[in-house]
């Protein structure tokens, strides 16, 4: 063994022989409990940064931990290879997409590999590979012939710098997500996948994932968004009623004007023929072009435009003049709103603009309101006054009562909507999977035949333009046959949304080399659903939801037997430099590669371990950093100083009874330790306290070793010691841990050994720690067994060499002894 630690040397020893044993091979076996950890994978961008080594290591910690706790582990991994990074950035070098993500898949597997992941390399996929995205074009033409999947013109979210459309879980603050560009609104036609069909199911299931951070949970409840109604009907003379869609049915006596979104369909159609008929139309082109996103209206001031047209309160008999304003969302509701100023803060911020009637129905029980006094909206629950029959009543058993009444009435119905919208899947796009579809003037839309799947992407195009895909000039690509009549046809030329490809990768992770369908049943039935999944707070809603639709689907076309597909998550938090997140505009990236040349793989992944508990936000630390490598030293050196004397010797399996009491109190400390990661691991994944109850140990075994007599016994105990140090290091650092457990001269891989267990004896506490004090100072402590008395303890004391060099030869004048605590020798 070298007497100096040189991690370049020892891990790329142990990741070349680790590959030869074929360590991290997973194979079904169903005498073993699976356990299924995965990493959400990668964009194959170009380069591993920190965030992903945090993520990555994260994962493979867990995976190293099952396999010693004896579970068969599925640890994969993969690249999801489609979407507008790769081809902007392709695009940006002058290089097709399609070379730029295979060249950046090949640097990142090796970045990856040098970090000493247990991942099984053989079920690695890529979604840009036809083999694997034919499978999402079966499903989605399986999902067109249930109505799951259906195209239809509509207002969409358009990013101007990506020339794409964006779902609306891709508008963030009104901005595109990925690069913060200002969306507009296109009417184009697009391709909807129903997940409203849905809604409550994946509602309802949120309850089911008592393994979910609250606040993922808290994020997907209020993007499904259910609410509890009414839709009343407000007759218009002369037309057809407005229908509006409201959860404070118990206002609606003091609802004085109605709100269109500039959207609605009726908002034009009301204008016709009054003196409002252009300022209307101008105002709907305006904010119809405009992005109205939730977050993009918290910051616009409250505009509107009267139609000249007037509706009628259905329990009042007002008039209510029927306005367009720049606050109504189509996608909410019906797109109409009841306005109820006094009790609603847009209504009322709008109200006092136009100069509109505010009326109060609902009273808080602390104080009465008037609406000539009214400083703001009151929006909680309350009395009802001015409110016919119902005045009086309180809002909850008011909104029960009115919606009873507008039924009898046949004004209105109860009913349920939710917040969540369809999500569209057309990209306007070239690197991305083809839609599966073929346009024919007889025939109408029409699904490629499954025999012909997969609808392969061109890669022979000329891409010039940012943003502009080829494929709508590629005429071999878009002329075709029609497969129903044989007549002339044109194919799709949109691309699916990455986020398909991303909705079922964990899946076919279970069986990436089948070819008779999109999943063999036998295998991804014993793997899923993944049992830990990890990955950014920033894919709640996005990934995480459409993943959970598309799992459900593919239960319902007979693919899978799960509801749900990930058990557990965890969302780490962000690694920082500065307080910053790492980006190159802020000069404050730490290059991983850099990391391992200088430190080893170990330093790093022990670094992003200790420095925080994984869902929290890391503050990266280059003195952090030295630290993680020093101990590590600490370790190495530790091991081959002792490896002469416990290297022949067995490891201690007695009860205890035979140690002194220093040598107990060594082997409590190990078996402590043990306990403490143990427990760290399972169930908090805490791998910075875990680390820290290690290097606790260390410190300990070091302090110890002056001491402790140099025999056989002691060598049995420091084995013990020894082998339980590396065995809970080794899923944090695998290749030091590895390396020095076949110094020991072990026959086979750490990997394969069985993770250690407390003995219970050990971890009884049978000594304590006796401070010994000289004129009252302190000069030693030693171990004391709890069985000693009082003339014992004093005589173990005076033969400590501390404690005789501090008395000598001196007069002892007395000995003070406090139980259980301490010894004052005064001389």
């Amino acid at each position: 063994m070298a007497p100096r630690y040189e991690p370049r040397r020892v891990e790329d020893k142990w990741q070349k022989a680790w590959i030869d044993m074929r360590l991290y091979h997973a194979v079904e076996d169903p005498a073993r409990p699976k356990y299924y950890v995965l990493e959400m994978f990668p964009y194959p961008s170009g380069r591993i940064h920190m965030g992903h080594v945090r993520n990555y290591t994260i994962g493979d910690v867990i995976a190293r931990y099952k396999w010693m706790r004896g579970f068969n582990v599925l640890h994969p991994m993969g690249w999801d290879a489609f979407g507008l990074p790769a081809e902007n950035a392709a695009m940006a070098h002058g290089l097709h997409p399609e070379k730029w993500t295979r060249d950046n898949i090949a640097y990142m597997r090796r970045q990856l590999m040098a970090l000493g992941y247990s991942y099984d390399w053989r079920r690695e996929l890529a979604t840009c590979d036809p083999d694997y995205y034919k499978w999402e074009q079966l499903v989605f033409i399986q999902m067109f012939e249930r109505g799951l999947a259906y195209r239809k013109k509509s207002p969409v979210n358009w990013c101007p710098q990506c020339r794409t459309v964006l779902a609306n879980e891709q508008v963030e603050n009104g901005g595109c997500w990925r690069c913060d560009t200002q969306v507009t609104l296109k009417e184009l036609d697009q391709w909807f996948f129903k997940i409203t069909d849905y809604a409550e199911e994946l509602l309802a299931d949120l309850e089911r994932l008592n393994h979910w951070p609250e606040r993922v949970l808290t994020m997907q409840r209020n993007w499904i968004g259910k609410s509890r109604g009414a839709e009343i009907d407000f007759p218009v003379p002369g037309a057809e009623p407005i229908r509006v869609f409201t959860t404070r049915q118990d206002t609606l006596w003091g609802a004085t004007f109605m709100s269109l979104a500039p959207e609605h369909p009726r908002a034009l159609k009301l204008a016709q023929g009054t003196p409002q008929e252009d300022a209307v139309r101008r105002f709907v082109e305006h904010w119809s072009a405009v992005n109205k996103s939730r977050g993009a209206l918290e910051e616009v001031t409250k505009e509107g435009v009267f139609t000249g047209r007037y509706c009628q309160n259905p329990v009042t008999g007002w008039d209510m003049p029927i306005y367009v304003a720049n606050f109504v969302l189509m996608e909410y509701g019906t797109g109409a709103v009841m306005a109820v100023p006094a009790h609603d803060q847009r209504d009322f911020e709008f109200a006092k603009v136009y100069d509109l009637p505010i009326k109060v129905v609902i009273q808080p029980p602390d104080r009465p309101l008037a609406a000539e006094t009214l400083e703001a909206a009151y929006e909680d629950d309350g009395v009802l006054v001015n409110s016919g029959d119902f005045s009086g009543m309180a809002s909850p058993e008011a909104r029960e009562a009115i919606t009873e009444f507008l039924e009898k009435k046949g004004l209105g119905q109860g009913t349920v909507q939710y917040r969540l919208r369809d999500w569209g899947i057309s990209r306007q796009r070239y690197w991305g999977a083809p839609i599966p579809i073929v346009y024919c003037d007889r025939c109408g839309a029409v699904p490629v035949p499954k025999e012909d799947l997969p609808v392969a992407l061109p890669l022979e195009v000329d891409i010039k333009l940012v943003g502009a895909s080829p494929l709508a000039e590629l005429e071999s690509f878009r002329r075709v046959p029609c497969p129903s009549c044989g007549g002339p046809g044109t194919r799709e030329v949109d691309t699916m949304d990455t986020f398909v490809e991303s909705s079922w990768y964990f899946l076919r992770f279970a069986c990436p080399d089948f070819d008779m369908g999109i999943l063999d049943p036998d295998r991804v039935n014993y793997w899923s659903p993944v049992d830990q999944y990890i990955g950014g707070i920033e894919h709640a809603v996005l990934h995480l939801l459409y993943a959970r639709f598309f799992t459900k689907v593919l239960r319902d076309l007979g693919y899978v037997k799960l509801d749900e597909p990930f058990q557990r998550l965890l969302t780490q938090g962000m690694v920082l430099k500065d307080g910053a997140k790492m980006a190159k505009s802020k000069g404050n990236v730490v290059d991983p590669n850099d990391m391992i040349n200088r430190y080893g793989a170990d330093t790093t992944r022990l670094f992003l371990l200790f420095a925080s508990p994984p869902e929290r936000d890391l503050e990266w630390s280059d003195a952090g950093v030295a630290g993680a490598h020093r101990f590590l030293h600490r370790v190495w050196t530790l091991v081959h100083n002792i490896l002469p004397d416990i290297k022949p010797a067995a490891v201690y399996q007695g009860t205890g009874e035979d140690l002194s009491p220093e040598l107990a109190e060594l082997r409590q400390k190990v078996h402590q330790t043990i306990k403490k990661v143990s427990e760290d691991i399972e169930e908090r994944f805490h791998f910075n306290t875990a680390i820290a109850a290690v290097m606790e140990l260390t410190n300990h075994f070091y302090k110890a070793m002056e001491s402790l007599p140099r025999e056989n016994l002691t060598f049995m105990v420091y084995r013990e010691a020894v082998e339980a140090m590396l065995k809970l290091l080794n899923p944090m650092v695998p290749h030091i841990t590895e390396e020095l457990w076949q110094a020991l001269g072990a026959g086979r891989s750490l990997h394969l050994e069985a993770w250690p267990a407390a003995r219970p004896e050990a971890l009884a506490e049978s000594t304590f720690t006796l401070v010994i004090q000289v004129n009252g100072k302190v000069r030693d402590q030693m171990p004391v067994p709890l069985s000693a008395g009082e003339e014992q303890i004093k005589a173990m004391a005076l033969n400590r060499p501390k404690i005789q060099d501090w008395v000598g030869d001196k007069e002892i004048k007395k000995k003070i002894y406090v139980p259980g605590k301490l010894l004052n020798i005064v001389v």
